[in-house]
């Protein structure tokens, strides 16, 4: 039922109609099924652990440089690993410097009351918020003021990955702090489902869970690093997806820790 797959063995997987599942020595990319446990990347770097993948859920296209590879798609979510070099990252921390202060982090509310762990601002023409009254997006900050304008290095970023002119209206900016996470949800408060959302990691590792399109059933997750990005379109669109935790000051980015999410979305 398993094979294992040693340093050196093209990583390009190909399943068969009698694969049921494999086991990959892929630790460095720190891709686990639900309930097996996390992996913890070797200082010497390499293939050195296995991991579970299941057949019918985990299928990617990889970029083989060394012993690293760059592109994954899992559940059609398409996983850029490493996509911004340290520079790129730095250079988006100084963009969202002058957005951050203009918009300062909020920690939201839940139409049920409760206190998200997560700290959110936006930029763009529009900002996603949520309290008692429900999900929404609105033009305005909470304390009144118009939403900054997203950043050019992140409309790059935007283009880059997607290949759209279409931009986005919103950049969703979630700061996760220790022991902040976020719970299994759909991004469904767009008009058109057709465009696809990117997310963008920055500081601290992220244990990033991935769903099914409905509630429930078998999930996958994998950690996400600084300078890793997502993209979610087609069947991934209305996937259920979340953050179970984060590695707090695991990266140096952020001088007092933690993990900025920027996950940019066509919402009209």
């Amino acid at each position: 039922m398993f094979k294992a797959i040693t340093r050196g063995q093209n990583p390009l997987w190909h399943p068969g109609p009698d694969d049921v599942a494999r086991r990959w020595s892929i630790a460095r990319l720190g891709v686990y099924r639900e309930r097996e446990k996390a992996l913890q990347p070797s200082l010497r770097g390499g293939f050195h652990e296995s991991v579970m993948v299941s057949s019918w859920g985990l299928r990617w296209l990889a970029q083989q440089e060394g012993a690293r590879m760059t592109r994954l798609m899992i559940r059609d979510f398409v996983v850029l690993k490493s996509h911004l070099d340290p520079a790129a990252q730095a250079g988006l921390i100084e963009a969202l410097r002058p957005v951050l202060k203009a918009a300062p982090p909020f920690s939201p509310q839940t139409p049920s009351g409760k206190k998200m762990s997560v700290r959110m601002t936006s930029a763009g023409a529009l900002g996603w918020i949520s309290d008692r009254t429900g999900y929404r997006y609105a033009p305005q900050h909470p304390g009144g003021q118009d939403w900054p304008a997203i950043p050019d290095p992140v409309l790059r970023l935007w283009a880059e990955v997607t290949g759209l002119e279409r931009r986005p209206d919103c950049c969703l900016i979630n700061y996760y702090g220790e022991g902040a996470r976020m719970g299994l949800h759909q991004d469904k408060d767009e008009a058109d489902f057709s465009w696809p959302v990117v997310s963008v990691s920055l500081g601290d590792d992220g244990l990033f869970r991935i769903g099914n399109p409905t509630r429930g059933g078998r999930t996958e997750s994998v950690w996400l690093s600084s300078g890793d990005v997502v993209v979610m379109g087609g069947p991934a669109r209305l996937s259920y997806h979340g953050v179970d935790r984060i590695r707090y000051k695991s990266s140096r980015l952020l001088p007092r820790g933690g993990r900025l999410n920027l996950t940019l979305r066509v919402v009209t």
